[in-house]
């Protein structure tokens, strides 16, 4: 199915769990290999370096949360954390230490097939636009000292560029098309995450709260991503 074959590293402690999800990666054209432990997960991503990790959280040795730090420190690869449904915290946790997504278990394959996807795709137009290093001003959005350059999947304030996962991309460009206009989280978790949360609005204000740390001189008095309480957020327009 695919001419380059994307590796998917699996992390959970379950054995069977670990079957359900190589036979259906594999029949959508994957390569997998598996860990059982937190330990093992953080030796694996960052020895066979594989496109995208599937990380349980409840893990022997070190768990899925550490293991998630851990590995994002090291190198900038999508990571879908597997949580319980009475994990609301340890999802929120996962989401501020960089993991790019979360399924909630018992899943849907078909659901997690789709996000899988979605997120390599986001990850291989980085890949594409960086080696060909294109230049047009058109798929750019200029918005006083923020630079999103939709090509590159770069993001730049000030002149310096700014390292966003994925989801963080999605947010800060969604608002920033709607530039000057309140955004309510709930239409934010309908048009980039793209799926229900059942009303888990602090998903998107952990995200918020990540961008800002990123881009603002001062969090604490925000001038580019700006709450409106209440209601949500927008990307102020240049004085």
């Amino acid at each position: 199915m695919f001419d380059d074959k994307k590796t998917i590293l699996i992390v959970d402690d379950e054995q069977s769990i670990r079957d359900i999800l190589v036979y259906n990666l594999k029949k959508e054209g994957y390569e997998t290999i598996e860990a059982g432990d937190g330990m093992s997960a953080v030796e694996m991503a960052v020895t066979q370096k594989p496109d995208l990790i599937l990380l349980d959280i409840m893990l022997p040795k070190m768990d899925g949360l550490t293991a998630c730090k851990k590995i994002k420190n090291a190198m900038n690869v999508p990571i879908l954390i597997l949580s319980a449904k009475d994990e609301e915290l340890d999802k929120i946790v996962g989401l501020e230490l960089g993991a790019d997504d979360y399924i909630t278990k018992p899943f849907s394959v078909r659901e997690l097939m789709a996000r899988v996807k979605a997120n390599l795709r986001k990850t291989e137009v980085v890949v594409k636009s960086q080696e060909t290093k294109v230049e047009d001003e058109q798929h750019k959005i200029v918005i006083g000292e923020l630079v999103i350059d939709l090509d590159r999947f770069e993001v730049r304030v000030r002149g310096q560029r700014v390292d966003l996962t994925v989801r963080e991309f999605e947010v800060l460009k969604y608002l920033a098309q709607q530039r000057g206009q309140i955004v309510s989280r709930e239409l934010l978790l309908e048009k980039v995450w793209g799926y229900e949360y059942y009303g888990d609005i602090r998903t998107v204000d952990v995200t918020v709260r990540r961008i800002r740390e990123k881009i603002e001189r001062d969090t604490t008095s925000p001038r580019i991503l700006i709450t409106k309480r209440g209601v949500g957020y927008y990307i102020a327009k240049p004085e």
